[in-house]
């Protein structure tokens, strides 16, 4: 077993002075607002800010590459209900960051952008470095700004409200490299703790909530497609009340997993993953789409859903071909809410076969079991996801392996399964699982990657080593971007630059002076699992898979 005898020793806090900067009352305001951790790579005029993190003791981050910073940051927010914070310097450091950024704003995270400007004076002037942030952040931002030294709080406190407010998303403010340093006046009281804030949804109006019970009782195979929106809204325990009372079938968005248990009898599979062809069975049946929470960046309508009216449950209307789809009735408002009044109606006379989702489930579960003495993509998950308690945390990358973790990984609730899909994002997993570990320092981590994805992030290994971090990252090498490669057969075009090395590429002991465990088979990949989750640091496991079977288990209707 490795062991990692690394000093855990910090020095004490210095709170001798009073804070009389514009980077003490900053970092003091992210500390009120519950905010732990801040994700970047440091400038010259960021170490006032790192200095008052370290009096105040919010953790400055160091990472290998400011994307991975904004994916930190996107990924604590999920996990705390606090908006993460991410920062990058001038010019480069932000373009980096947006990387992050724009995963943030798609995904629909609350997040804090801060970036490094050049002082006021020299706005507009040609200086080394610099770009216009502000032009660079405001396309992927819900908005952009500049902290001035006699705004901050007010600054701030916006920031953070348009950063929470539905949707989600990310919030870009420049720092003038003038600025951190300046004297102000004496601090103004400290925030009321505000985390986790309550919902600002107002109900549906009364006419629509009316609206909406006469229509949903007039059909007779409804089915329910719940999104994003809905796992921020907590809403789990109604759709399946919901599914029960009506008898409704359940189809979810990828980043909805969790908000309904795989062997529940209602559940009916996820949208847009492998095996998507079987979920489709179900949902093509349908006579009415309820969508509670759907949000469309996952997955069109258009794509999937079959032409037949739509209630839509949530804070925004639908976005929607309403030239093919003329019966769309939007309930907006606060989603639980709408839930509710659907829960509270008489039981409507569902004319689901019950006893036929549960054979196309189970023939959908049974195509993921892993073959007798194989040692694939499905193999290395099932094996994984028995090792991995139940409360443990697994993110995924951008890859193949996506597409079948959507579909086969049980996801007891929601936060236990990471990924990107609003963006997706190559190189999301590592920092992802790093800053899962980070916020839920308790918990069993484990990231699963593709060998592309691990190449574009793995400098983030040297992070959860430097940190100490008992994680494991899975790396399932099959030494090619498979699912370019399966979009090429899809259509009949020859191989062409996916291979990821012209040679099989040689294992390393060590990466960043993490320790790897080769697995070629099934017994050694259990065995290399057992170990790492032994180990009281980061460990990779190099699984070498035949990957051959994704062609047969990925849809060939995948954009």
């Amino acid at each position: 077993m490795f062991s990692y005898k690394m000093s855990t020793s910090h020095k004490p806090k210095d709170r001798g002075d009073t804070m009389t900067t514009v980077a003490e009352q900053l970092i003091r305001r992210f500390k009120e607002r519950g905010i732990r951790f801040v994700f970047g790579v440091p400038s010259g005029s960021w170490l006032y800010y790192m200095e008052a993190m370290r009096k105040e003791g919010v953790e400055f981050v160091l990472v290998s590459n400011e994307a991975s910073a904004g994916f930190m940051a996107d990924v604590s927010s999920r996990l705390t209900g606090v908006p993460g914070v991410c920062y990058g310097t001038v010019g480069p450091g932000a373009t980096n960051l947006s990387t992050g950024v724009v995963n943030a704003y798609l995904d629909r995270s609350p997040v804090i952008a801060l970036t490094s400007e050049p002082p006021e004076k020299l706005i507009g002037r040609t200086v080394q470095m610099a770009i216009d942030h502000q032009a660079l952040f405001r396309p992927i931002t819900k908005a952009t700004t500049r902290l001035t030294a006699d705004r901050i709080d007010q600054i701030l406190a916006q920031a953070l409200r348009i950063a929470t407010a539905e949707a989600p998303g990310p919030v870009h403010i420049g720092l003038p490299e003038d600025l951190g340093s300046r004297k102000i006046p004496d601090a103004l009281p400290a925030y009321a703790p505000s985390w986790p804030r309550p919902s600002l949804i107002a109900p549906a109006e009364a006419t629509l909530l009316d609206t909406m019970e006469k229509v949903f009782l007039r059909f007779k195979r409804p089915v329910l497609a719940v999104g994003l929106s809905a796992v921020r809204a907590g809403v789990g325990p109604l759709v399946a009340r919901i599914a029960e009372k009506h008898g409704l079938p359940v189809v979810l968005t990828p980043m909805a997993k969790g908000m309904l248990p795989e062997d529940h009898p209602w559940y009916a599979g996820v949208l847009f993953h492998a095996l998507s062809d079987r979920v489709a069975e179900t949902h093509q049946q349908a006579d009415l789409v309820v969508a509670v929470g759907y949000d469309p960046v996952e997955f069109n309508f258009e794509d999937w859903m079959p032409e037949v009216p739509l209630l839509h449950l949530d804070t925004v209307e639908a976005d929607i071909d309403r030239s093919v789809y003329r019966e769309v009735y939007d309930i907006v408002g606060d989603i639980p809410t709408s839930l509710e009044r659907l829960a509270a109606s008489a039981p409507i006379d569902s004319s689901w076969d019950k006893a036929a989702l549960k054979v196309r489930r189970d023939a959908m579960f049974q195509a993921m079991e892993p073959p007798a003495g194989s040692f694939g993509p499905r193999a290395a998950l099932a094996i994984l996801r028995e090792l991995l308690p139940q409360d443990g945390i697994m993110a995924c990358d951008v890859g193949a392996h996506t597409h079948l973790i959507g579909q086969m990984w049980r996801t007891p609730a929601p936060g236990l399964q990471l990924m990107t899909n609003g963006c997706s994002s190559m190189g999301f997993g590592v920092p992802a699982a790093i800053a899962a570990k980070l916020c839920r320092p308790d918990s069993k981590v484990v990231c699963v990657t593709g060998d592309g994805s691990f190449l574009m992030t793995a400098g983030e290994i040297a992070v959860a080593r430097r940190r100490k971090l008992a994680m494991v990252f899975v790396v399932l090498a099959d030494e090619s971007l498979e699912l370019i490669r399966l979009k090429q057969d899809r259509k009949h075009f020859p191989r062409y630059s996916t291979e990821l090395y012209h040679e099989p590429c040689p294992t390393a002991k060590f990466v960043f002076g993490v320790p790897v465990f080769r697995a070629d088979d099934a017994a050694s990949y259990r065995a290399a699992l057992v170990e790492a989750f032994r180990t009281d640091g980061p460990v990779i496991v190099e699984a070498h898979i035949d990957s051959t079977e994704y062609d047969d288990l990925i849809g060939r209707k995948h954009k």
